[in-house]
């Protein structure tokens, strides 16, 4: 039997991801909301995103072989996916997204708000 924790990164893990790294997205709600920038890593498996530049964290390392001077590190840490939209690079709005399956079968991300397609990076 699973428990509360495996079962939701279970359905976690199903759900689709329409951002893409290198996608330009708008923060839409916590601390950092407002706040635009370039999607750096997508965690599908955990729905989680990094954006260049926002959810920025300090860690303090001790000095190590490597670093003998150890001292403090400040990086991006993952925001869930789920508070984050696209935005769209004709109107430069957040949008939300919808999929286009064309007749050849490729499919294209849709703006919601214009119509128009956002391009992969």
């Amino acid at each position: 039997m699973a428990t509360k924790k495996q079962a939701k990164q279970t359905r976690r893990a199903k759900r689709r991801s329409r951002v893409v790294k290198g996608d330009r997205v708008k923060v839409i709600r916590g601390n950092y909301r407002e706040l635009e920038g370039t999607v750096t890593r997508v965690d599908t498996a955990n729905g989680k995103v990094t954006v260049e530049g926002v959810n920025m964290r300090k860690r303090h390392l001790s000095p190590t072989p490597n670093n003998p001077e150890g001292g403090i590190v400040t990086f991006e840490a993952p925001i869930d996916i789920s508070n984050v939209m696209l935005i769209d690079p004709s109107s430069d709005e957040a949008s939300r997204v919808r999929i286009q399956v064309e007749k050849d079968g490729t499919k294209e991300r849709i703006a919601v708000k214009t119509g128009n397609p956002i391009p992969r990076p």
